[in-house]
């Protein structure tokens, strides 16, 4: 069901991407708010952070990232984001997989030309999906958890080509609210490094 899930959304948003770009060859209606560029960029990820924010070993998590970034006016855009992780034994014979769906504003600064390297900052909101893990609720524990989710950061893509950049860093504060037994924190550090591809409106 998973893997159900994760591939009608990544269909989703690259027909919603496919669909941006060839609108861009239409003549559109003269306004200072329409869209000059779109990034569609995959990424490796990786979080760290503790099995409770109260002490515990820190912990991995290792996955990908999916995130789509439209930039309407003077670089101010909305993004969003998929990204899927999981890690093994975060504490005797427990695991932990994530699955969480952001978005929210972005700011991007381009440079010398409309091809050169980008710098982006964005804050992101919306939910995650935990499960393969142990969730304490009320006075049993469930295998999975749903919870509110927030990511704040940003990151460096440097062009290759025309169409094409490497993100060659990003860095993003992630915070999700699943049960924990203790405060039902969870707070990540996410590093991410991928690939982008640059639609620019002509």
């Amino acid at each position: 069901m998973r893997t159900s899930l994760l591939a009608t959304l990544l269909v989703g948003i690259l027909t919603l991407g496919g669909a941006v770009a060839r609108a861009q060859g239409k003549p559109a209606a003269s306004s200072s708010f329409q869209l000059s560029s779109l990034d569609l960029a995959f990424t490796y990820t990786t979080e760290r952070s503790n099995v409770t924010p109260s002490g515990g070993s820190n912990f991995f998590a290792q996955g990908g990232s999916f995130d789509a970034g439209f930039t309407f006016f003077h670089g101010f855009g909305v993004a969003a984001n998929f990204t899927g992780e999981h890690a093994s034994n975060i504490a005797p014979g427990v695991n932990l997989g994530l699955l969480q769906f952001m978005a929210g504003p972005r700011y991007t600064i381009r440079g010398g030309s409309k091809h050169e390297s980008r710098v982006f900052a964005e804050a992101l909101f919306g939910g995650v999906h935990g499960f393969d893990s142990v969730f304490p609720v009320s006075t049993t524990v469930s295998s999975t958890a749903n919870s509110f989710a927030m990511q704040v950061g940003g990151g460096w893509d440097v062009a290759v080509s025309k169409h094409f950049a490497i993100r060659v860093f990003e860095a993003d504060y992630v915070r999700t609210s699943l049960p924990n037994n203790a405060t039902n924190t969870q707070n990540f550090l996410r590093l991410a490094f991928g690939v982008t591809y640059h639609i620019t409106r002509h």
